[in-house]
């Protein structure tokens, strides 16, 4: 028995097969007069069109094409103006994409025509067979019932399989189909509604000076499209802020993205909204669908920048007999600035700060990272690069008496090393616990909790420094 069934190879849908149903009409981008985009950090946007559409009257079903495959069909919203009232009668969302497979699909049950054209003579040759299962994407392993026989594919080569009709819920694109019962004439449909597959991040990049008292700051806006669809000449703004949001189940698809860098022509405008921030964009922008874009958000140069050494994760002291030996610590490095004057003065979005040191050369490389929260204007921002190389520290136990059943004093050395060949102070901040006191100590403390002391020791270039301090606790 012949096979027939390399059919799969090539997809061929007759001219009839694309023609519009009775009553129906499309409108895509070519109807569309304006389109903006509202972009939230969560992986959400707020979509809000405006399509000019020539109603014919009467019963219609209107197919809303290239919207996003994400779109949430719950959260549209629509708005008629100029002419009669158009009454809304059912609304879907389709976004089961035309493909081999489930033109297929569609088919199970249906008659399909198999063409081929002779090898020797050119002759177009036709079959009829009924689909009874569909197969794989490609039509792999589909099956078909001929008027003597039933056959899988693949089959022999140069088949390929026509249907006389394209179903309804099947498009090239995802299409909100919305079913209109109106009087005939112009109308302009201003459409809204939200979607996932679009948001967007911050990224900051700090270029230390040599001495690293100060900083040359650039923000960043990097937009994510994994929406299914494009957007040409969009008016843009992003909300910066925390939503709360019903977590939703959806998995999302990923997928390889372009990625296009570019500098607004001016800075983004900022407002408040709510409790929120929101920036607008005065260019109108396009952006394609599995494409990533970034956007210029500030430019702020010669910030102020302080530097500390800080030894603060060295575990707390608590009540009771304590002897761990020798515990060796490293310092972090923490730069703070602050947000206020020049370019800054402005609620920052949360994002990622990249730091960037000059080596002898002049080349900058790479030196630590760390992220902010969304900062308002005039606070201050603190973030950590790392561990100090050239500082170390040690601390021991001293000494310890138990005062009573629920009190006891020790004694602790902190020793601190510096291998540069400059001085530098290094906060000690550590972390105490029960009802505490200060009995003894090398230098003077500071309190900046209940929970903690605080000292800033000096600690001279290629030297070390010793902190003794004695603490009463009671629990």
């Amino acid at each position: 028995m012949k096979t027939i069934l390399s059919v799969a190879a090539a997809l061929a849908v007759t001219s009839t097969a694309w023609a519009q149903e009775p009553g129906t009409f499309s409108a895509g981008p070519a109807e569309r007069s304006s389109i903006a985009l509202t972009l939230y950090q969560e992986d959400l946007a707020l979509v809000r069109e405006l399509r000019q559409l020539q109603l014919p009257g009467g019963l219609v079903r209107l197919d809303l094409s290239e919207v996003p495959a994400q779109l949430r069909p719950e959260t549209t919203q629509l708005r008629w103006s100029g002419g009669g009232p158009v009454n809304l009668l059912e609304q879907s969302f389709d976004a089961k994409l035309l493909t081999a497979q489930q033109l297929l699909e569609s088919h199970l049950g249906r008659e399909v025509t198999l063409l081929r054209e002779h090898p020797v003579t050119g002759a177009l040759q036709r079959e009829s067979a009924t689909v009874l299962a569909a197969g794989n994407d490609n039509g792999a392993g589909a099956v078909l019932r001929f008027a003597d026989r039933i056959e899988t594919m693949p089959a022999s080569p140069g088949w390929r399989l026509a249907f006389d009709r394209l179903p309804a819920d099947l498009h090239p694109r995802p299409t909100l189909s919305l079913l209109l019962d109106s009087a005939a004439g112009p109308r302009s449909l201003e459409l809204s509604y939200l979607s996932g597959g679009l948001s967007w991040k911050t990224d900051y990049v700090a270029r230390l000076s040599t001495d690293g008292r100060q900083m040359d700051l650039s923000g960043w806006v990097t937009l994510s499209n994994r929406s299914g669809t494009s957007y040409r000449d969009a008016r843009l703004q992003l909300v910066a802020g925390a939503l709360n949001r019903v977590q939703e189940s959806a998995p999302l698809m990923v997928r390889k993205a372009s990625v296009t860098a570019m500098r607004a022509s001016s800075a983004p405008v900022e407002e408040s909204l709510l409790d929120y921030h929101l920036y607008r964009f005065e260019r109108p922008l396009s952006i394609a669908d599995q494409q990533t874009k970034q956007l210029s958000l500030l430019t702020a140069t010669a910030v102020p920048v302080r530097r500390e050494y800080l030894l603060a994760d060295t575990g707390a002291l608590e009540f009771g007999r304590q002897d761990p030996g020798v515990q060796q610590f490293k310092p972090s490095v923490w730069l703070e600035f602050d947000n206020r004057g020049g370019a800054l003065g402005q609620p920052l979005p949360a994002g990622v700060v990249r730091f960037y040191a000059p080596d002898r050369q002049g080349e900058a490389q790479f030196v630590g990272e760390d992220r902010i929260n969304h900062s308002a204007r005039d606070e201050t921002i603190r973030l950590r690069l790392g561990s100090a190389f050239d500082l170390s520290a040690e601390r021991r136990q001293m000494s310890f008496r138990q005062l009573g059943e629920r009190s006891s004093e020790s004694g602790w050395r902190m020793t601190l090393r510096n291998a540069r060949d400059e001085a530098v102070t290094i906060r000690v901040q550590q972390a105490l616990a029960g009802d505490w006191e200060m009995v003894q100590e090398s230098q003077r403390s500071s309190k900046p909790s209940a929970q903690s002391a605080s000292w800033q020791v000096e600690v001279p270039a290629r030297g070390s420094a010793q902190l003794d301090y004695t603490i009463r606790t009671r629990w």
